[in-house]
């Protein structure tokens, strides 16, 4: 793991870092487990997703009971994916401040106090929204704030299995909060889940504090909007970089969109999609982040971006029930190809912004998640649903290949010295 010192100089984003020598075995999520700072992380952000998933079926339940309006319900439940846009924009540059764990404290806590005020009962809807928005843009932050954490408490050829586990993490959190949340509503009221889930952000906060030490992340100006500018345009100015944020955002975005048909494809059988789908994914990130060693993720990332989307061209044929749900589960697993992508981000990316370059990356590929939502669904107006999922499933496919370089280099043997910045 590369090391910090205060005050040295800020590596400019055209310079890229050595890339880390491939693991000859990958490494285990128990080994992770042991690393203190590593398990923190992992717990607080277990805590922060769950107090998360809590509160936003809350909101839904509270904005469905007032309103009856599913579109107000669905935006009420997403809607903050949109505002991590903003943070990516704006103040993501804060993820790489000299004291990255006091700002990652001080977001947690501001998300406590907006998950607080949502507990408020009688809190005008409007002010409930705008509370949304300001929770999507803090979590956006933090977000960028503890990939850069992540970055240093692991190794970098243990990046990817970690990665994973988060990723598995999220995945099970968020269906488990979901079913829990559903049942809580049978003894508490939506103000009392709100409760629970900012006690829950609380005690991330508190496993943080006890578990992450502070660092000292090179840089030389204050982070800021003119920070996060600059560091943002030379980032989409590199070929490579902008290649890779493409695979990572566009082809992913076009089949949550295709899963946000499930429910007008088949209203009763949707669970067992998204079932599926959730399984597959899961499934996905076990094998590819903790059984496959570097190269072999590097190997498989086009042919799992080709599986994320393929399978979603039966349903232009309105398959049964059973063979669409084999398909999704198949389709799952090609997710997994954002672990190889974002680990060839990161070994492209200088030590000291390495946190806003993944947060950019988390909050375009959640952004891009809801427009594809929005896209596949305005499809869905003048198409049949499951036509709609072919044709984005399509484009899925056509971006895949026509991002794909004519000549993918083995790790580490580019021309130029470089890793290879796409495969």
């Amino acid at each position: 793991m590369p090391s910090h010192k205060s005050g040295s100089p800020a590596a400019p984003l055209t310079t890229t870092t050595p890339a880390p020598t491939p693991a000859t075995a990958t490494t285990g999520y128990r080994t992770l487990l042991r690393n203190k700072e590593f398990s923190g992380l992992h717990l607080s952000f277990t805590l922060t997703v769950t107090a998360s998933t809590l509160s936003g079926f809350a909101l839904g339940t509270l904005v469905n009971d007032r309103t009856g309006s599913p579109f107000l319900t669905a935006v009420s439940m997403y809607g903050a994916t949109f505002a991590t846009v903003l943070g990516a924009l704006t103040l993501m540059s804060v993820a790489d401040g000299e004291r990255p764990r006091r700002t990652l404290l001080l977001l947690q806590l501001l998300s406590l106090v907006g998950i607080a005020a949502q507990a408020v009962p009688g809190l005008p809807l409007a002010a409930r929204f705008a509370l949304l928005l300001t929770l999507g843009f803090f979590q956006s932050l933090g977000t960028g704030t503890r990939l850069g954490l992540l970055a240093e408490v692991v190794p970098g050829s243990a990046y990817a299995p970690a990665r994973s586990l988060l990723n598995i993490t999220a995945g099970a959190t968020v269906i488990i909060g979901y079913a829990v949340g559903a049942v809580l509503l049978r003894y508490l009221s939506p103000y009392g889940i709100f409760v629970l889930a900012a006690a829950l952000t609380a005690l991330g906060t508190a496993v943080v504090a006890a578990t992450v030490r502070e660092r000292s992340i090179r840089l030389t100006r204050r982070p800021g909007l003119r920070r996060t500018w600059s560091t943002n345009v030379e980032l989409f100015a590199h070929p490579g970089r902008r290649m890779l944020l493409l695979n990572l955002w566009v082809p992913n975005g076009l089949i949550v969109g295709c899963e946000a048909l499930f429910l007008s494809y088949d209203p009763d059988r949707a669970g067992t999609l998204l079932a599926a789908a959730s399984a597959g994914m899961l499934l996905g990130d076990l094998i590819v982040g903790r059984l496959l060693d570097a190269d072999r993720r590097r190997r498989l990332a086009f042919g799992l971006r080709l599986l994320l989307a393929t399978p979603f061209l039966l349903f232009a044929g309105q398959p049964p029930v059973l063979l669409a749900a084999v398909a999704v589960g198949l389709a799952g697993v090609g997710f997994a190809a954002t672990l190889p992508l974002q680990e060839q981000l990161l070994e492209q990316t200088p030590d000291a912004i390495r946190g806003q370059v993944q947060g950019v990356e988390s909050a375009g590929r959640m952004t891009c998640q809801g427009i594809g939502a929005a896209i596949v669904g305005g499809l869905a107006q003048y198409l049949a649903p499951g036509t709609a999922m072919a044709v984005a499933a399509g484009v899925s496919v056509a971006v895949t290949l026509l991002c794909r370089p004519a000549r993918s280099p083995e790790p580490g043997a580019a021309a130029d010295g470089r890793p290879p910045e796409t495969t």
